[in-house]
């Protein structure tokens, strides 16, 4: 393989991890912006979707990026299974720094995109959007369910441990069932959010944290570190649980006198 075909395929891969993530966040964060409380100004509305609904949104997200996109990239969109599944031995991690970067970029891009659109919005949506952290993740005053660091700290690491070491085993060449691998992955997503968005709007990815922080002012900024750091953290411990528990161990080599006949 040539210099040139590794450049055209890394970016390749590089491309597909943003497109990804950008549909990770556009989709998930933009029903909780739109969709969650429908009409405008409308607390528990019969046409809004509510968390159920933003629970979905996310895990459906992921199926349907992981099945556009994963066969590119491998599907990752989140900075913690990027390094989970390197401290797994499942990805290099001379590889990670770049996918980190452009899944950044692409959440990004997806709430710029949702504030583009807010723009043009009902008068105050957007400002209001803002004001109410324009869907970010929080603990104490931030949070939804008026949960503290502590339960965010334990909520991010357990949940992203669960979401990785989910992927690890269905995603495995032997143990797993690739075509329904994205259905699993989202499925779980899914539940995750079921459980934790009271808790803390629910993050297990540095980049959707990020890309909504930036737009969220002040206090979610102030905040977003915890939701770098322990997603992270439980990714890490998953890969490394993973490959000391589930990846077979090579074989010893034969003794000569066996290997000479």
């Amino acid at each position: 393989m040539s210099d040139t075909t590794i450049q055209q395929s890394t970016a390749t891969k590089l491309v597909a991890e943003a497109l990804g993530t950008f549909l990770l966040v556009f989709g998930g964060v933009g029903t909780a912006l739109f969709a969650a409380h429908f009409p405008y100004g409308s607390e528990g509305n019969p046409l809004g979707v509510g968390f159920v609904g933003v629970a979905l949104a996310f895990g459906l997200t992921v199926v349907v990026g992981a099945y556009a996109f994963g066969p590119i990239s491998g599907g990752h969109f989140n900075p913690a299974i990027t390094l989970g599944l390197a401290a797994a031995g499942r990805f290099a991690w001379k590889d990670s720094i770049g996918y980190i970067i452009a899944q950044l970029i692409g959440g990004a891009l997806g709430t710029t995109l949702i504030v583009l659109i807010g723009l043009f919005g009902p008068d105050n949506w957007l400002a209001d959007a803002q004001d109410g952290g324009f869907a970010s993740n929080g603990f104490g005053e931030w949070s939804p369910g008026g949960f503290g660091l502590g339960a965010a700290i334990v909520a991010e690491i357990l949940l992203t441990a669960i979401f990785v070491l989910i992927i690890l085993g269905v995603t495995h060449t032997t143990r797993g069932t690739a075509a329904m691998a994205p259905l699993a992955i989202g499925l779980t997503l899914t539940l995750i959010h079921l459980i934790s968005i009271p808790i803390d709007n629910t993050s297990v990815n540095p980049a959707r944290s990020i890309a909504a922080a930036i737009y969220g002012g002040p206090g979610p900024l102030s905040q977003v570190w915890v939701f770098i750091v322990f997603p992270i953290i439980g990714g890490l411990i998953a890969g490394l649980l993973h490959r000391a528990l589930f990846e077979p161990k090579a074989l010893p080599p034969a003794p000569a006198e066996a290997r000479v006949r």
